[in-house]
């Protein structure tokens, strides 16, 4: 070996030839790592082979340690078959030992707590005297993972425009060792360096302590499309028998490009747009920043367009424009705003129809006349055939638009039926049994416009002056109520005569009287009238039965010269026979009342005629 030639050189010549002569056949086999590699402040350990080809009678073992500013070497252990001596004052004093490898020849090194200082070439040096020299050498190796990558954007936004790679992010690996590397990714895409296109500046710094911090800078050429990208780094260091990564989150850039293209459309309301409603038009433009924006109508502020209570003269296109800062090219863009409305609803009456007209916007729409709440036709034409007084009233033609609920408008016509005056049942004829001198009350009632006058006629040879007197007067829009109190004679006729400048028509209200009793009208019960027949026919059976008692009695003879009168203690001159029939006429033909406050029952659904007997 080296060591043991550089020991026969202090002998003599002859010495010498023999230790050359010795030294060719005897040698020692060295065997160590390469590498051994370790986690800072674990233990590392630096295995020693060797073998001689002649088993020496004692060697010797050091360990030597290359210092890290220059290439000389340092001894930091010696030992052999007496003693083991770690030396003092060296970076590895009291943190190394030396102990056997187990079943083969040769030591093991172990360095307690390795240091970053501590990566350095290891040399194994064996002295077997006449047995031969040999030495080996390993390099420890320190790791130390990084900090996580700190990533950091740019804030401000950057332009498309630029004609070269702006700063997009910073990104900083800090404490590694050994020196960890820095690759950007573009989404999922790694970003290799590009002339024209990507810079990544490097910057590595080694601290006091001997870590590495690692700080990377990319600089892109950016387009519209990176708008919505994600830039990362990824951090690669080395560990023992691997290589690892560590990436950072993903940072969105700002990215400022020129509007191309400008948009406008209504914000609210939704749906069809009517008079009244307030519009809100909105413009926008595709470029980033988003540009001023002017519209050609005022109350705009920024993007947006506020129309209040709209009309129709709203109606109409509506112009926004863009004014790029950086290329100062104007974008234009429009939208058509249609205002829907109704005029107020125009009804013209002519002759006996009526005709809703409105003006609308486009929009199918529907036309409906009401009256009293009913609907009574449907169109832009009412035709009120066969007019008669029931016609007449106020008509409410309405115009809604199905499509738009709130759209609808109305107007109204009153129709006025002009003619003779009518008589309420002026085809009937009343016919009144009443106790004579009574006061009854007789009413008359005539439709017709204009409004007729009523005037009344009573006939009868008992009518005196003062007999009868209209007692009240009163007219409503279409019709005049007269009421006529008259006493009873037993021949008195009233009629009732209706005027006006169209006509006349006249009725008979009351055609004869007889004392006591007075003939009602059909209208108060025709159930009324059956229970009066039965109750007539129980007085018929019960008269019968009396009758026929006093018969077996021997009250009553039987025969022509047995017949007697029925009179009354105070007979009158003229006696009453009463006579029972029904009436089918219905309660619509009269309005009957005593005036002295006399009220009919429902008896008086049944009318007798009065005869009288002499």
């Amino acid at each position: 070996s080296t060591s043991y030639k550089n020991s026969c050189l202090y002998n003599t010549t002859l010495t010498v030839v023999l230790c050359l002569l010795f030294a060719a056949w005897a040698k020692v086999d060295m065997t160590m790592e390469e590498s051994v590699e370790v986690y800072l402040g674990d233990s590392a350990g630096i295995p020693c082979q060797y073998v001689f080809s002649e088993q020496p009678r004692a060697f010797m073992i050091q360990w030597f340690v290359r210092n890290p500013s220059s290439s000389s070497r340092e001894r930091i252990y010696y030992g052999d078959n007496a003693q083991q001596i770690v030396d003092n004052g060296t970076d590895f004093t009291g943190r190394i030992t030396v102990s056997d490898v187990g079943d083969k020849e040769g030591v093991l090194l172990t360095i307690q707590d390795v240091q970053l200082t501590d990566e350095r070439e290891f040399f194994c040096q064996v002295n077997g005297m006449a047995a031969g020299n040999g030495e080996g050498k390993t390099h420890l190796r320190v790791f130390d993972p990084p900090m996580s990558p700190v990533i950091e954007g740019v804030h401000a936004g950057i332009s498309v425009t630029n004609e070269l790679p702006s700063r997009i992010a910073s990104c900083e690996a800090r404490n590694g060792f050994p020196r960890p590397n820095i690759t950007w990714y573009r989404d999922i895409s790694p970003l290799t360096p590009t002339h024209g296109q990507i810079n990544v500046v490097i910057l590595v710094t080694r601290e006091s302590s001997g870590f590495y911090t690692v700080q990377s800078e990319l600089q892109y050429k950016v387009a519209k499309e990176d708008k919505d990208v994600l830039f990362s780094c990824e951090v690669s260091y080395y560990v023992p028998g691997a290589v690892r990564t560590a990436e950072s989150k993903g940072i969105n850039i700002t990215v400022h490009y020129p509007t191309t293209v400008v948009e406008l459309w209504k914000e609210s309301p939704q749906g069809l747009v009517k008079e009244g409603d307030t519009v809100e038009i909105r413009c926008q433009g595709d470029g980033n920043p988003p540009p001023p924006f002017t519209f050609n109508r005022e109350q705009a502020s920024d993007d947006t367009l506020v129309l209040r209570e709209v009309t129709r003269g709203d109606s109409g296109v509506y112009q926004c424009r863009s004014l790029d800062l950086d290329t100062y090219e104007e974008v234009m863009g429009d939208m058509q705003l249609i205002v829907h409305y109704l005029d107020p609803a125009l009804v013209v009456p002519k002759d006996q129809l009526s005709a809703l007209n409105a003006t609308h916007s486009g929009l199918s729409h529907v036309f409906f006349c009401v009256k009293n709440e009913q609907q009574v036709g449907t169109g832009h034409m009412l035709f009120l055939q066969d007019a008669t007084y029931d016609t007449a009233g106020e008509y409410v033609c309405e115009v809604t638009v199905p499509s738009l609920p709130g759209l609808h408008t109305s107007g109204s016509v009153h129709i006025i039926v002009q003619g003779a005056p009518q008589m309420k049942d002026a085809d009937r004829e009343v016919e009144m049994e009443e106790g004579a001198g009574k006061w009854v009350n007789l009413s008359c009632e005539a439709h017709a416009h204009p409004l007729p006058t009523i005037s009344w006629t009573v006939t009868g040879s008992q009518v005196k002056q003062g007999s009868w007197r209209e007692v009240l007067t009163s007219a409503t829009e279409h019709s005049t109520i007269s009421l006529l109190s008259v006493k009873v004679t037993s021949d008195i006729t009233a009629f009732c005569n209706a005027t006006n400048e169209m006509g006349t028509e006249a009725k008979a209200n009351l055609t004869s009287f007889s004392p006591y009793l007075r003939i009602p009208t059909a209208t108060e019960g025709n159930g009324v009238i059956i229970m009066v027949v039965i109750l007539c026919i129980l007085l018929l059976a019960i008269l019968g039965s009396v009758l026929y008692f006093l018969h077996m009695k021997g009250k009553i003879p039987c025969g022509r010269s047995g017949k007697q009168e029925i009179t009354k203690e105070n007979p009158n001159k003229d006696g009453i026979v009463v006579e029972m029939k029904t009436d089918t006429k219905t309660a619509e033909s009269v309005l009957l009342k005593g005036v002295n406050g006399d009220k009919n029952g429902p008896s008086d659904q049944v009318t007798m005629n009065m005869k009288a007997i002499r």
